[in-house]
C-alpha cells in the first residue's frame, strides 16, 4: 500500500490571461515571464507554501534521509594532489564548510600547505557562490578565478596574487565560461556573452589595466555559434573554439605572442564539425569530415588548413572518437564502443595502441588532471553504479596501474550487497536500447519492487552508469535504480544522437517509454510502484511522457524542466534558444513548428489523470528560465482531472544547479527522495 496522504490544502491559483502569437500560438500564462508583474512572485510563494503543507508529514523522512546521506560521505576528504611544475595542488573539504578548499605544497607532499582559495570565506554573505573557472598562472605566481554569486552564470574576473595573498584591483564583471593565460603570467583571455547569453567575444587583458583597454580578439556574430577560449595541453597555444551543434571553426594565438591576432585552422562548412588539440609540431583534429563516428587527422603548426590535413586515426565504423589527450610521448583516446567508453594508449614512437581495461559489465571512466605534457602516466577516475570514485595512475609505458584513492562509504557500505546488470529493451522500431541497473542482491523479478528510472537524451550527452553514494538510501529501501540510454545521447555513437533530435527527436521519448514497458513486464517493477525522474531537458522527456503515458508511471520528478518548447524557441531573446534551432528545430518553419507540437509538454496538458508529481526550479535559472516549470505547473492544475499531488518547489535563490553549497543539495536531494518514497509506498 502507499503511504497515506494528507488532507490537501486549496493548491494555488492563478489568473489565465490569454496572449496570442500571431495567428497560431496561444498562451495562457505568458505574463509570468515578467518576474515584476503583480501576481508572479506572490504565485511562486504560493506555490512553495503549497508544496511546504503538502509534505509536511515526510518532514521525519527527509532528516533520516539527509542524516543518511551525509553520514556516507567522508566530510574531511581530500582529492589525490596533482603534480604540476613540482607543486602538488588539490582541493580538500572540511566538516561543516559547504564549500571546497583549494591548496597546493611546493616540492613534496610532505611540505606546508598554502591554501590559494578557500571557497567558503569567499562565500561568505553570498547564499549562492559557484566557479566557472580557477586557473593559476603558468608561473604559479597568481589565481584567475570566475564567480558567480546569484546562479545566474554571470561570472566577475578577480586576480589574486599568491606570493602576497592580496587580491589585485583587476575586476571584471558580467562574463561568460572560458579563462586562459598567456605565457606571459601577466595577460588573461577571457569571454563576454550577447544579450541572450550565447558566448560571443574573446577579449584580452592585461593585469593592472583598465577593462577598457582591453581588446576584443574575436567575435562571432552568428547568433548558432558558441564560442570558447582556453589552453592547449602543451600551453603552447591559446585556442578559441566557435561551435554551432553541426559546424566548428577553431583559431589560435601563440601563447608566448599574446598580442597576435588569432590565426584560423579550418573555416567552418556547413555539417562539418572538429575539434583542435595540440602536439608536437602538429594540431590533432578530431573531425567527421566523411566519418560519422568521427577520426582523427593532423596537421602541422605551421599551416594546418584543411588541404593539409592527413589522417592519424581512420574513422571505424561503430566506434566512436569522443576526443583525444595528447602527451609528449602518447596520445590517449576517449572512444565508445558498445555503449561504453574506452581509453586507447597509442605510443608516438610507432608502438602499437592498446586499451586500458575495465573489470565491470557497466561503468564509467573520465580522464583526469592531467597538466603534465611530458608526463608518461595517465591519471583517470573510474566508477560503476557500485564502485566508488577511483583515482588511478597509468604507466603508458609499462601498463601498471596504481590505485591513488577509491572514496571511502561510511556507514558500513558494502559492494557485495548490491547487484549490477546492463540489460537491452527492444524499442518499438526494434532498436535494443541499454538499461543500467543497480538493486539489493536477490532480487525477485515478481513486479513487486518500487523502481526509479532515469534517463537525459539529449544534445549527445552521455549517461554513464557512474558511482552516487546518496542513490542507497533508495537502493536500501528495495527501490531499483536504472538508467535508460536513450537516443538523444551518444551511448552508441553519433548516431545515437541523431536518432534522437530535430525531426527524431520523439524517438527519446518512445524509447523511455519502451525501456519502462520492458522492466513492468520482466518482472522489475509494476507500473503502481514505478517512478521517472529526469532533469532539464530530462525535464521535458518527463514532460513529454507524462502526456504520452500517464498511465505508465506512479509518480514523477522532473527538475529544471524544458517543457515550454515551441514558446521558448520562438523568442531568440531567451538564453541557448537561437543555437537551439539545430537541437530541436525552427518553429517559425512549418514542418519543425508541427512536429514539435507533437511532443512539447506545455501545449499538449489535457483533461485526463496525470502521475503524482513533484518540479523543482530555480528562480535564477539562465538555462530554464523559471517560467516554463511554473507555467506547465499552472496549466496541469488548470486542466488535469486528477486529485493527486502536484507540486512545484521553487528555489528563490538559486539557478540551473539548485543550491551551490554540498549540505543545501543534500537536502535538495532528501527532499526529492522522501517524495519517492512516499509516493510508491516503499
Amino acid at each position: 500500500m502507499t503511504a497515506p496522504h494528507p488532507t490537501p490544502p486549496a493548491a494555488p491559483k492563478i489568473p489565465v490571461v490569454t496572449t496570442l502569437h500571431g495567428d497560431r500560438r496561444v498562451d495562457d500564462y505568458a505574463y509570468l515571464k515578467d518576474r515584476e508583474h503583480p501576481a508572479t512572485i506572490p504565485y511562486l510563494e504560493a506555490e512553495n507554501a503549497y508544496t511546504e503543507a503538502m509534505t509536511a508529514h515526510t518532514k521525519a523522512l527527509q532528516e533520516l534521509i539527509y542524516t543518511e546521506m551525509l553520514g556516507r560521505i567522508k566530510e574531511d576528504d581530500s582529492q589525490v594532489p596533482v603534480p604540476r611544475d613540482g607543486w602538488f595542488y588539490y582541493s580538500r573539504t572540511e566538516t561543516g564548510k559547504a564549500y571546497p578548499i583549494f591548496a597546493r605544497k611546493r616540492g613534496a607532499l610532505t611540505a606546508p600547505e598554502e591554501v590559494y582559495y578557500d571557497q567558503n570565506a569567499e562565500a561568505e554573505g553570498h547564499a549562492f557562490h559557484a566557479l566557472g573557472g580557477l586557473e593559476v598562472s603558468p608561473d604559479h605566481g597568481r589565481l584567475a578565478v570566475l564567480e558567480d554569486t546569484n546562479g545566474y552564470e554571470d561570472f566577475t574576473l578577480r586576480v589574486k596574487d599568491l606570493e602576497s595573498g592580496e587580491w589585485l584591483p583587476d575586476r571584471i564583471e558580467k562574463l561568460s565560461w572560458g579563462l586562459a593565460w598567456a605565457a606571459d603570467d601577466r595577460t588573461l583571455f577571457y569571454m563576454t556573452p550577447d544579450a541572450a547569453k550565447r558566448g560571443d567575444q574573446v577579449w584580452r587583458h592585461r593585469l593592472g589595466t583598465p577593462r577598457a583597454q582591453d581588446v576584443s580578439v574575436y567575435r562571432d556574430t552568428d547568433v548558432l555559434f558558441n564560442v570558447n577560449v582556453h589552453l592547449s595541453r602543451d600551453e603552447r597555444w591559446i585556442l578559441i573554439s566557435s561551435g554551432s551543434f553541426t559546424s566548428s571553426e577553431w583559431h589560435v594565438i601563440p601563447a608566448d605572442r599574446p598580442t597576435m591576432p588569432p590565426r584560423v585552422i579550418a573555416p567552418r562548412r556547413p555539417g562539418v564539425e572538429y575539434e583542435v588539440d595540440a602536439g608536437e609540431g602538429v594540431f590533432y583534429i578530431v573531425t567527421n569530415e566523411d566519418a560519422q563516428d568521427f577520426k582523427v587527422m593532423v596537421a602541422p603548426v605551421d599551416a594546418p588548413g584543411p588541404h593539409a590535413w592527413t589522417e592519424w586515426l581512420a574513422h571505424r565504423p561503430g566506434v566512436f572518437v569522443e576526443g583525444i589527450l595528447p602527451f609528449e610521448r602518447h596520445i590517449v583516446i576517449s572512444e565508445r564502443r558498445e555503449g561504453l567508453r574506452r581509453l586507447r594508449v597509442t605510443a608516438l614512437d610507432g608502438g602499437t595502441a592498446h586499451d586500458v581495461s575495465f573489470p565491470e559489465a557497466a561503468y564509467g571512466v573520465f580522464p583526469g588532471s592531467n597538466p603534465m605534457y611530458a608526463s608518461t602516466v595517465l591519471r583517470f577516475t573510474y566508477s560503476s553504479l557500485v564502485t566508488p570514485n577511483t583515482v588511478y595512475d597509468y604507466d603508458m609505458d609499462s601498463r601498471a596501474r596504481t590505485l591513488l584513492k577509491r572514496d571511502e562509504v561510511l556507514g558500513g557500505y558494502d559492494p557485495a550487497q548490491y547487484e549490477v546488470e546492463r540489460i537491452e529493451a527492444t524499442a518499438r522500431d526494434g532498436t535494443k536500447v541499454p538499461v543500467s541497473l543497480v538493486h539489493r542482491k536477490g532480487l525477485t523479478r515478481d513486479g513487486k519492487a518500487p523502481l526509479l528510472l532515469y534517463a537525459y537524451g539529449s544534445y549527445g550527452s552521455t549517461t554513464e552508469p557512474t558511482f552516487s553514494s546518496t542513490r542507497f538510501s533508495l537502493v536500501d529501501r528495495g527501490i531499483a535504480f536504472a538508467i535508460a540510454h536513450v537516443r538523444g545521447g551518444q551511448e552508441m555513437g553519433r548516431g545515437w544522437y541523431d536518432d534522437g533530435k530535430m525531426m527524431r527527436k520523439m524517438n527519446t521519448f518512445t524509447d523511455f517509454i519502451d525501456v519502462a514497458e520492458h522492466l513492468v513486464r520482466e518482472g522489475y517493477t509494476s507500473r503502481d510502484r514505478l517512478a521517472a525522474n529526469g532533469g532539464s531537458a530530462g525535464g521535458l522527456l518527463m514532460g513529454v511522457v507524462a502526456n504520452l503515458r500517464p498511465d505508465l508511471f506512479k509518480v514523477i520528478v522532473a527538475d529544471v524542466p524544458f517543457v515550454d518548447v515551441i514558446n521558448t524557441m520562438l523568442d531568440a531573446s531567451l538564453p541557448l534558444t537561437a543555437q537551439e534551432w539545430e537541437q530541436w528545430g525552427n518553429p517559425l518553419e512549418p514542418d519543425a513548428y508541427r512536429y514539435m507540437r507533437t511532443y512539447s509538454p506545455y501545449d499538449n496538458v489535457e483533461a485526463k489523470a496525470y502521475p503524482r508529481m513533484l518540479v523543482t526550479s530555480g528562480l535564477n535559472d539562465s538555462r530554464v528560465a523559471y517560467f516554463e516549470p511554473t507555467k506547465w505547473v499552472a496549466r496541469l492544475r488548470a486542466l488535469r482531472t486528477d486529485a493527486e499531488p502536484l507540486l512545484l518547489k521553487m528555489n528563490m535563490g538559486a539557478g540551473h544547479g539548485g543550491s551551490s553549497g554540498r549540505y543545501e543539495r543534500l537536502r535538495e536531494q532528501a527532499f526529492r527522495y522522501a517524495f519517492i518514497l512516499d509516493q510508491v509506498g516503499a
